[in-house]
Order: C-alpha cells, then sequence, then structure tokens
C-alpha cells in the first residue's frame, strides 16, 4: 500500500480546496479593443481528475505532466490521498502519485469533500463503490444541489450499498462499497460519461467483464487512460451513434506517464473572444481535439468562425492542435441533440456567441443542463436577459436572437457556476455597455489564470 505521508508542498497545494473564498467576489469586462496574442488554455480537468483516480489504483509510480491546479482536481487529489495514495506536486503542473493498486484501497478517516467537483465526487463514487470500504462525500453548496442518484443505482447493482444520503440522493452520503463486486451489463439512461466512468472504475474489481451500453456516446478519456495503464476494454458501435464498452476485471495496472492537454471546455472562452471582439487575431495553443469534445468547434465553423488549424499532433493518447482564430461575422444556426454530449459544458460560451451572431440559433436537447453546477439553461437565459439579448427556453431548448451586437450592461447571475462567469464576462468584452457578474471567485476551480490569461490578450477584464 502506498505511503500516506504528505510532504510539506503537497499539504500546501491540497489544503487551497477548503480554501476556496465563500465571500462573493463580483467582476466586470468592458467593451475591449482588438484581442492579440498567443495563449494556451489549462490542462484538461476531466483527463486531470481520471489521471489522479487511476493513478491511484495503479501500482507504482504515475508522473503527470500539464495537470489542472484548479480547486476541483486539487479536491480529488486531496481524495486520492485519503484513499492511502502517496500525492505530490513536483513542479507546476506536474505530479507524482504512487498508487496502492485495485482492491488496495484504505478506508479514509475523513470526509472526502469534492467542493464544486461533480465529476470528481461521481467517478470516486465508482472508485469506492468497487472496494470493501466506506467513505462519505461531501462538497459545498452547488455540488449538495446536484443528483446522484443516476451514478449510484448501477453502483447498487454492483453490490455497494447507500448508508445514509441527503433527500433526493445528494450530498452529503455515505457509501459503503461492494464486499464482492458484481460485473454487470448496464445500459446509460442518458449519455454521460460520468455514468459510464463510474460503472467501469467500480468494475476494476470486479471478475469478468463489465459492460456499459450508450445509445449516444459521451467523451470516452476514461477508455483512453485505462487503456494507457494497462486494462482491456473493448469498445464496439451501439446502434448509429452508441458504444458498447467493456472493461475486464482486476487489470494489474502499472503507473504509467501522463501527458494532459489542453481543455477545449477552458480554451472555449479565449477563443469565442477572439470571435466576437473587431479586429482580434488569437492563437490558442495544445488543445484537445478529441472527437468527442471538438462539438463546439464543428457549431462554431458552422457559423462562419475564422478557425484555422496549425500544428497537429499527440498528447496523452489525444489528438492535439493549435489554432488561430480571427475575429468573424456569425450566422444562427440549429445546433442538433445529438451534438450535446460533445459539448456539453460549452453551451454557456455558445449562447454568448449566438447573441453577437446574426439570425437565430436553435439549441436542442439541453436536459443534462439543468444538472450540472447550477440549471444552466435558466442560468443562461437569465444572463442573456441581463445583457439584452432576446432568448427563450422551449422544453429542453434555448433559442437565442442573433442582432449582431448586444447591449450588455447587467450583472448576470452565476449561481457558484464558474462556466457561467467566465461566459458573461466574455460577453462583456464585446458588449455595447460591457457586463457584470455577481461573483467570479468560483472560476478559480477550473480556470485559475482565466482574469491574466485574458488581460494578456487585451481584455479589460477584473
Amino acid at each position: 500500500m502506498g505511503s500516506r505521508r504528505r510532504s510539506p508542498r503537497a499539504r500546501d497545494w491540497t489544503s487551497a480546496v477548503s480554501a476556496h473564498a465563500s465571500i462573493p467576489r463580483p467582476a466586470a469586462a468592458r467593451r475591449s479593443g482588438p484581442l492579440r496574442g498567443r495563449v494556451r488554455a489549462p490542462g484538461d480537468k476531466s483527463m486531470s481528475h481520471r489521471a489522479m483516480m487511476i493513478g491511484l489504483l495503479a501500482v507504482g509510480e504515475t508522473h503527470v505532466t500539464g495537470l489542472l491546479e484548479g480547486e476541483d482536481v486539487l479536491a480529488t487529489a486531496k481524495a486520492a490521498r485519503a484513499l492511502g495514495a502517496h500525492v505530490e506536486r513536483v513542479g507546476e503542473g506536474e505530479w507524482r502519485i504512487r498508487g496502492v493498486g485495485v482492491g488496495g484501497l484504505a478506508e479514509p478517516d475523513e470526509i472526502l469533500d469534492f467542493g464544486n467537483a461533480g465529476t470528481g465526487a461521481r467517478l470516486m463514487m465508482g472508485v469506492v463503490g468497487g472496494h470493501p470500504i466506506t467513505a462519505r462525500f461531501d462538497g459545498d453548496a452547488s455540488l449538495r444541489k446536484r443528483p446522484m442518484r443516476r451514478i449510484l443505482d448501477p453502483l447498487i447493482e454492483m453490490g455497494a450499498s447507500v448508508v445514509e444520503e441527503a433527500a433526493g440522493g445528494r450530498c452529503p452520503l455515505t457509501l459503503a462499497g461492494a464486499r464482492e463486486t458484481i460485473p454487470i451489463v448496464y445500459e446509460t439512461p442518458v449519455a454521460s460519461a460520468q455514468i459510464k466512468s463510474a460503472v467501469l472504475l467500480a468494475g476494476l474489481n470486479a471478475p469478468g467483464a463489465t459492460t456499459v451500453i450508450e445509445r449516444e456516446a459521451s467523451r470516452d478519456h476514461t477508455e483512453r487512460m485505462l487503456r494507457h495503464f494497462g486494462a482491456t476494454i473493448d469498445v464496439e458501435p451501439f446502434g448509429a451513434h452508441g458504444r458498447r464498452v467493456t472493461l475486464i476485471g482486476h487489470p494489474e495496472l502499472e503507473g504509467s506517464r501522463v501527458v494532459v492537454p489542453a481543455d477545449p471546455s477552458s480554451a472555449a472562452f479565449p477563443l469565442v473572444a477572439a470571435l466576437l471582439v473587431p479586429g482580434s487575431d488569437v492563437v490558442v495553443e495544445g488543445m484537445m481535439m478529441n472527437p468527442l469534445r471538438i462539438g463546439l468547434i464543428d457549431t462554431l465553423l458552422e457559423m462562419g468562425a475564422d478557425i484555422e488549424f496549425l500544428d497537429r499532433g499527440q498528447a496523452g493518447g489525444e489528438d492535439i492542435a493549435t489554432l488561430r482564430v480571427r475575429a468573424s461575422r456569425l450566422t444562427g444556426v440549429d445546433v442538433p441533440a445529438a451534438r450535446a454530449p460533445s459539448m456539453i459544458d460549452e453551451y454557456p460560451i455558445l449562447a454568448v456567441a449566438a447573441a453577437f451572431a446574426h439570425g437565430e440559433t436553435r439549441m436542442r436537447g439541453l436536459s443534462e443542463l439543468r444538472v450540472k453546477e447550477s440549471d444552466r439553461l435558466a442560468a443562461v437565459a437569465d444572463g442573456l436577459a441581463a445583457a439584452g439579448v432576446v432568448a427563450r427556453i422551449e422544453g429542453d431548448d434555448l433559442i437565442v436572437d442573433g442582432r449582431g451586437a448586444a447591449r450588455g450592461g447587467g450583472i448576470a447571475a452565476t449561481h457558484l457556476d464558474h462556466r457561467i462567469a467566465m461566459a458573461f464576462l466574455v460577453l462583456g468584452l464585446a458588449a455595447e455597455a460591457g457586463m457584470g457578474v455577481d461573483d467570479s471567485a468560483m472560476i478559480a476551480t477550473s480556470f485559475p489564470a482565466f482574469m491574466p490569461l485574458m488581460s494578456s490578450l487585451g481584455a479589460e477584464v477584473g
């Protein structure tokens, strides 16, 4: 079992999780001149979470570079240490994890507090659910509102049990992992990488094959990374748009090197800002181009965005590219529901782009936005209204009436949601009267350097 001693350096960084300010930090963006420069977005959050968790379950040392050092990932690092791993920060974005191996988790003495990290909490429930230990999960006010039942239901089928939970299957909750994990065949009720990943992570400690069936393919970082660490995983097409993923349990995962590319969900903010602010010309380096993560790029290109692809390559088993983005005249489009899984976190910033497009943009099938850090569907519509943009919700669709410009001048309520905050600050850079947000503190969960990065391009934000 890996040592649970903490170096002073590691302790300082993971303690930042509990240091997240509870006092709102309002911010504003003003209409800016052309944005110019070359930037790199922070490391991909999805991959960073998974590198920590699979490093925990591997034998030997995992060396991660490019890790996102936002509060969400630091919460996962702290949880991995509580479960027995030795986790150490050795440089900027560079971490070492000495894992305990599948089946070797320690029962934590402390609550696993994930702050605002829904992905971290849900995936770690899968890790715990497949092991004969008991752990208590909790988080901030936003995380406590987010439903966990869709994760817990398949874990219960695999032998885990919920000892205690808040109303509606929410945190705080106590999960007792399976004494003998049962391999299952599970069809996800919605396209969700979190559900799929939780089942696969629990299945690591089950005998035989664990299978997850998706009718709409979700992001596949878990499958890719498990294979990178030595797991046997088979992926087959299922229906018109789905996949059938089968994992063979009890693998000997071996510590590995993981290079985390830039997060497309974070890169989306400087990218869209460059499209909207007249005269802008921005280069975004090393962005992940996983086919299941580039729905926003596909949509922006359909809208007429001037995006040039440069320097294609690979990092961490993922395709990457450097993008040159120039200010563009955008046109409203119809975004199909089938595209939602590949851009579920990018709809707030797409809605901002749609506000400045010419004509109507309809974004279909956004039910998943109602169970993110906030009810993002309602929050986006309300924020657009505060900016003087005509938008409406019809069922699970968001329709934005683009007029080629936005008045701005209002204050968007962020509801503790980092992506809402960043999206409306980007809107302010191109709006006639700028734009404010009621809180920007939570931006640190995913993009700690957002303000200085945008300022380096010439944005008037802060």
